[in-house]
């Protein structure tokens, strides 16, 4: 019987053969913490007894959930994550270099046919780069710092199969809202999606990295893609480390195989509270906004901001909505200033906040108030999220936001 790409992987870091269901303890290629639970993480080493970590360069740490501080207590923890740095010497990215999720393929600490673990859910991003990626609790997180190890059960894996020609207005987000809609919140859950099709061939790795970064929200451990052309360009133009890509046996034992044509696919739009509440655009279009927002880790990148800028470039935002564009990273941030789209977008009206997580956690930077209605490119959208539990808030991806700002309610971008 045929291995999957995610049986693969584990193999390679368990040093043996394995098949889903196996407890394996792996080798791990890089582990990460974000602001919110690095402080976890240094608290539960240094309960352990442990000073250092395995490797100081597949170790990080990333200030971006609340950047810049917005409080007194969390600038005590930036501290604490900026004195595990000097101490450790692991990578440190403060105030303003970005998203995690971002920062990690971004600045080149992964390649195909790694295992990495972050200590955030949305850590399965890094699978549209063909790398096993998942979230992990803060203790896990410590314990694989200390040591470069952990242990994982194998996942079922269920493939998506995605073909057709994708239509105008119509975007990797919508696409992902589809399937969160069609399988559900926990539909995956424990499982590894395993995305492939010519659909998913066209993408370029910015589009792809919307589909893996939202695995979680159909309950997945990982979204994983097979790395082709694209992805190998993209690697090694953002870093030197050698790829080891991992295919799927043609033979692969799969628990479901799902297949979608995105030709037949519209707009689509998951309104609140929950991620799988998904309907067709046109079944809510009308619906007023007063604020949008544009980037988290799962559409702040170079292409979601030019998509946005292409629709609201020599116009304005209809009177009484804001805007809020976080790019998910420095990087990110100067290409679309040289670009012209950081104009473009703050001509329109649109508020620039610093590279980051922004709106989407609710901590700081554009909490709505009460009964506001919210169109976001974020991931998630249960009650409370961007900070106030009487706000509603809708996802859809960085064309609908743009369409819907214009005009003040929920709008088709085609």
């Amino acid at each position: 019987m045929g291995k999957t790409i995610a049986e693969k992987i584990f193999a390679s870091h368990a040093g043996r053969e394995v098949s889903a269901g196996d407890i394996v303890v792996c080798d791990v290629d890089f582990v990460m913490g974000q602001d919110g639970t690095s402080p976890l993480a240094i608290r539960a080493l240094e309960n352990m007894g442990v000073d250092t970590v395995f490797d100081p360069n597949k170790v990080a740490v990333v200030m971006d959930h609340s950047s810049p501080s917005p409080l007194e207590g969390v600038s005590a923890l930036h501290t604490l994550m900026r004195d595990f740095g000097e101490r450790t010497g692991c990578h440190v990215y403060d105030v303003g270099c970005g998203v995690c999720h971002q920062l990690v393929p971004e600045q080149g600490h992964v390649v195909p046919g790694d295992l990495v673990v972050g200590c955030d859910s949305h850590t399965c991003t890094y699978g549209a780069i063909n790398v096993f990626s998942t979230g992990v609790g803060s203790t896990d997180g410590a314990a694989a710092m200390a040591s470069g190890k952990l242990w994982f059960r194998v996942p079922q894996t269920i493939k998506i199969q995605v073909e057709g020609a994708w239509p105008t207005g119509v975007y990797s987000k919508d696409l992902i809202l589809y399937l969160a809609g069609l399988l559900g919140a926990d539909g995956a859950t424990y499982r590894a999606l395993e995305f492939s099709g010519s659909a998913i061939d066209a993408l370029s790795v910015e589009a792809r990295m919307t589909i893996s970064n939202m695995a979680i929200e159909l309950g997945a451990k990982a979204g994983l893609m097979a790395a082709d052309d694209k992805t190998i360009a993209w690697v090694r133009e953002h870093g030197d480390r050698t790829p080891r890509p991992v295919d799927a046996d043609p033979d692969a034992h799969y628990e479901q195989v799902i297949t979608v044509d995105v030709s037949q696919l519209v707009p689509q739009i998951a309104q609140p509270h929950t991620v799988d509440n998904v309907v067709p655009l046109p079944d809510v279009a009308g619906t007023p906004i007063a604020q949008g927002v544009i980037g988290t880790c799962t559409n702040g990148r170079l292409e979601d901001l030019r998509i946005a800028a292409d629709i609201l470039r020599g116009k304005q935002l209809a009177h009484g909505v804001r805007l809020i564009v976080a790019p998910a990273s420095r990087e990110i941030y100067l290409a679309a200033m040289d670009a012209g789209y950081i104009q473009d977008l703050t001509r329109a009206g649109a508020c620039v906040v610093t590279p980051g997580c922004g709106p989407c956690v609710g901590t700081h930077n554009g909490v709505p108030s009460d009964g506001e209605n919210v169109i976001s490119t974020a991931n998630r959208n249960f009650k409370g999220r961007m900070g106030n539990s009487n706000a509603f808030i809708y996802l859809a991806s960085p064309a609908t936001v743009a369409a819907s700002v214009l005009t003040g309610e929920i709008s088709d971008p085609r």
